[in-house]
């Protein structure tokens, strides 16, 4: 009994073994139950019992599932630590903790009675990214913009972030419609490939431009004025078409100025809204304006607080009038050019202030120029940075202005120009000004950023007589970084070789002379058709030295002297003592036959140049001009006049729009006459010659006076005695172009005209320059020949050539052989011998011949063309396709020419 007490009252709660105890004491004393219990209920009512809560007290803490990361340092991540009191509120901190870290893919926390365990997934290690579907941009154009990379951890935020990168690259380049998925490839150990998949869609066009409350101009001519362009068929290769966020904001700023060019001085853009269509491939850009009226000018004047210059006088050279429409481009011009001109009386930091006076009762505004007060300022100082290679002074000589000088804003404008004229820095240099130690000084910094100037160029062409054309030259520009330019250029075809070695010096001694010098060597060699019919070769050796002296800042002399050894030959078979007399005959023609032998030719030359380009390696604006005379006979056994002028002019039509404008001529007169009867007093090495790469759609040589030997053919086509002379085409579309040679000229004439082509924003970071051009030209003036020089022969078309020919052979090629059994080289054919019988001809396999001279015409050739250049990664590449519009008979054409460099 006192054990099943015992063991009831362990199970019971306190109070029910209270009234349990004090039961048995009643009975056991002899007293009431009943009241005992009623005693017993009324006292726990009486008594309010605190319920017991038990605190679970942190004993330890244990991780599980870990696998790269040590268990310390994943507990290092969280703030709970044994014999901390654990709540729910401390188990939802822990995982937060986790969580952050980014290092896990699941957390989980249990306690047992004190004894906390922390159950973790980690997060994958990244193996590889792979990006797929990507062919508008390229993998190192996207990788950049993605932060996750190999061996870091795997995270969902990092790869959704990484894909808004994607998407807002592609955004960038107008595709808004792109997508992008990322794919996880599980790998073993925990690892995973990213994959993303890349769906590009189309590029978002321009569908339409609408233009809401203009009135004075249409929308045609509104959307002139903008950047932006609408898509169509005829603006397939422009980036414009696609819309651009900066672009719609720099055209409200266009369309602001046109209307403030226009006098409408209160107009203003109220809002540019672009809506992409529900396929996202195109925009709808939309522009609500409101114009406002339109204003003249009212009174305008100039109030001048500087002592050098007059109100009144400026006032009455201002480009604007009373009455005239108001053009606030104008009024900045006009700012710009006072402040310019105070610039250049040492006025560096002068400030013209316009102030405006609107007057809406009279529509008119206006304008006054204040130019307020400021002191000299002179420069004290100028700095160059940023050359590693380049000498100071290399720059600092192009300097128009020097420390100490009265600051003058045309003559830094000036040294800008003649420093990017160097070509050895970037193309946006400009001089920058500080304030210097005083409020009168100025420090002036060329900070540059010097780029290759050594040029490695290899050019190549196809002639439809020379094949294919070789030529390589190296260059260096600035050598040693002293300015100086050394070179050295090969040539190379099928029948004419080059090579020259140059060197110049701009500033000799460190003065204001040039020097220079250039050995070179040159072979041509006409036998086109590997035939001995027309060969004949010329080889040119010397030395040119030249040395020049600046006349003003645009202008400049150069001498120079030139020694020259000549030596023209043709083959041994071209020779025959015709009259017995022993003296061998020349049997070429007349053309060559006056140029073979060898001749010294010490000539003198002087030239005047100017030139105001703003560079010289891919000039935009200004104008060259340059005159050259020569004069042969100082030494030597050649003497002649040569004359020789070139000018060009450049102008930015804006918009990347670059037109440039040049011509060119010459014109030679010798000083002795050619003792032999028939010969030009101007020799055939001494002449001017035209066609590539001077004319673009023509060969080397290919236009001008030609002589050319027509064949006899009768109505078969086959060679006869008949004198029914084959055309020039038949001719060349022979395989045995024989005896087609260049004469040259004894004047030209060449003008050319290029508009170089801006294309939008991708082609322009290629490099890709096209260019539509016009070349007209021509070459013309030499001797011909007089009947009465030859009475005994056949008169041609032309007037007077004698008829030749060549070389005798058989059927099987080889040389026929006269009665005395030595090869027949070729006769004069006389129509009588000496006692007036007729000759009987001996006819060549190939028929009679006549030299008919071809092309001695001042008439223009006229060429176009589209040309194309390109700065691809292997170096500049440049490739010109013409059209021959105009042309002489006997002109040898040619359509496609490139040539290709890099630069190092």
């Amino acid at each position: 009994m006192t054990d099943f007490a015992n063991a009831a009252s362990e199970t019971k709660p306190f109070g029910t073994r209270l009234v349990a105890g004090l039961m048995a004491g009643s009975v056991l004393a002899g007293m009431p139950a009943v009241a005992l219990a009623q005693d017993a209920e009324e006292a726990q009512a009486a008594q309010t019992v605190e319920p017991v809560v038990q605190q679970d007290i942190v004993r330890s803490i244990a991780v599980a599932g870990a696998q790269r990361l040590e268990p310390q340092t994943i507990l290092s991540y969280i703030r709970l630590r044994p014999g901390e009191e654990y709540t729910q509120a401390v188990g939802d901190q822990v995982l937060k903790d986790l969580y952050a870290t980014e290092l896990f893919s699941n957390v989980s926390v249990t306690n047992n009675a004190g004894n906390v365990v922390i159950t973790v997934t980690e997060n994958p290690v990244i193996n590889r990214i792979i990006l797929e579907g990507n062919a508008r941009i390229k993998n190192d154009k996207i990788i950049p913009e993605i932060r996750l990379a190999p061996r870091q951890i795997f995270t969902r935020s990092k790869v959704r972030a990484d894909v808004a990168r994607i998407i807002e690259l592609y955004k960038r380049q107008g595709r808004f419609a792109a997508t992008v998925e990322p794919q996880l490839v599980q790998l073993s150990q925990n690892r995973v490939d990213i994959v993303f998949e890349i769906e590009e869609g189309p590029k978002s066009k321009i569908r339409q431009i609408n233009i809401i409350g203009n009135e004075a101009f249409s929308d045609s001519d509104l959307r002139g004025e903008m950047v932006t362009k609408q898509s169509r068929l005829w603006t397939f290769f422009s980036s414009n078409t696609s819309y651009d966020p900066d672009r719609l904001a720099f055209d409200q700023q266009q369309l602001r100025t046109f209307y403030l060019t226009q006098g409408y001085a209160d107009f203003r853009v109220v809002s540019a809204v672009a809506e992409l269509t529900p396929d996202k491939e195109d925009f709808i850009i939309t522009f609500v304006v409101e114009e406002g009226e339109r204003y003249k000018f009212g009174d305008v004047s100039v109030e001048s607080e500087l002592r050098d210059f007059d109100s009144e006088a400026m006032t009455a050279r201002l480009p604007m009038q009373s009455g005239d429409w108001y053009d606030a481009e104008r009024v900045e011009d006009t700012v710009e050019q006072m402040t310019e001109l105070a610039g250049t009386f040492g006025y560096a930091f002068a400030e013209v202030a316009p102030q405006f006076t609107r007057n809406p009762e009279t529509l008119t505004m206006d304008v006054n120029f204040v130019l307020r007060e400021a002191d000299r300022t002179y420069v004290e100082r100028i700095d160059v940075n940023g050359n590693t290679l380049t000498q100071d002074k290399v720059v600092r000589r192009e300097f128009r202005v020097a420390e100490g000088d009265a600051f003058n804003s045309l003559a830094i404008r000036r040294s800008e120009a003649r420093i990017k004229s160097l070509g050895y820095f970037q193309e946006n240099f400009e001089i920058t000004q500080v304030e210097g130690s005083a409020p009168d000084r100025i420090v002036l910094e060329a900070n540059i950023e010097e780029q290759p100037t050594g040029e490695l160029q290899l050019s190549a062409g196809f002639s439809s007589i020379q094949s294919f054309i070789l030529s390589g030259s190296i260059r260096q520009r600035n050598f040693r970084g002293r300015g100086q330019t050394v070179g050295l250029s090969v040539n190379y075809s099928r029948f004419s070789k080059s090579a020259q070695i140059s060197f110049s010096e701009p500033y000799v001694f460190d003065r204001n002379i040039s020097m220079g010098a250039d050995i070179y060597h040159r072979e041509y060699d006409n036998d086109f058709f590997a035939t001995d019919f027309n060969r004949y070769k010329q080889a040119q050796t010397g030395f040119t030295m030249r040395a020049g002296v600046p006349l003003s800042e645009y202008m400049s002399l150069i001498g120079s002297y030139t020694f020259q050894y000549e030596d023209v030959s043709i083959g041994d078979g071209f020779f025959e003592d015709t009259d017995g007399d022993g003296v061998a005959e020349c049997l070429q023609s007349r053309f060559i036959c006056e140029a073979v032998g060898e001749r010294t030719v010490s000539i003198l030359g002087t030239t005047l140049n100017y030139n105001s380009l703003d560079s010289r390696v891919r000039p935009t604006r200004g104008e060259t001009i340059s005159v050259t005379g020569e004069f042969a006979g100082l030494g030597g056994n050649v003497k002649y006049l040569r004359m020789r002028s070139q000018m060009g002019k450049w102008f930015n039509l804006g918009s990347g729009l670059i037109f440039s404008v040049n011509a060119e001529g010459g014109w030679i007169r010798a000083l002795s006459e050619n003792d032999t009867p028939g010969f030009d007093d101007v020799r055939l090495t001494d002449r001017f010659f035209l066609g590539e790469p001077q004319f673009r759609g023509f060969d080397i040589r290919g236009v001008g006076p030609r002589v050319v030997r027509l064949r006899y053919l009768d109505d078969d086509g086959d060679p006869t005695t008949d004198r029914v002379l084959e055309t020039i085409d038949q001719f060349r579309e022979t395989k045995n172009r024989a005896f087609d040679d260049a004469l040259g000229g004894r004047a030209y004439y060449l003008a050319r005209a290029e508009l170089e082509i801006p294309l939008g924003s991708g082609a322009r970071e290629m490099g890709i320059r096209p260019s539509l051009w016009l070349d007209v030209g021509s070459l013309f003036a030499i001797d011909r020949p007089q009947l009465d020089d030859f009475p005994n022969s056949f008169q041609s078309r032309s007037g007077g050539m004698p008829v030749y020919f060549g070389p005798l052979y058989d059927a099987d090629g080889n040389p026929q052989l006269d009665t005395d059994g030595n090869p027949v080289s070729g006769s004069t054919f006389d129509a009588v011998d000496a006692d007036g019988n007729a000759n009987t001809p001996v006819l060549d396999p190939n028929g009679f011949y006549r030299e008919v001279l071809f092309g001695d015409s001042i008439s223009p050739r006229i060429t176009a063309g589209i040309g194309i250049n390109w700065n691809s990664p292997f170096g500049p590449f440049r490739i010109d396709l013409s059209q021959t519009i105009k042309k002489q008979e006997g002109d040898d054409t040619k359509t496609i020419s490139f040539n290709v460099g890099t630069q190092f």
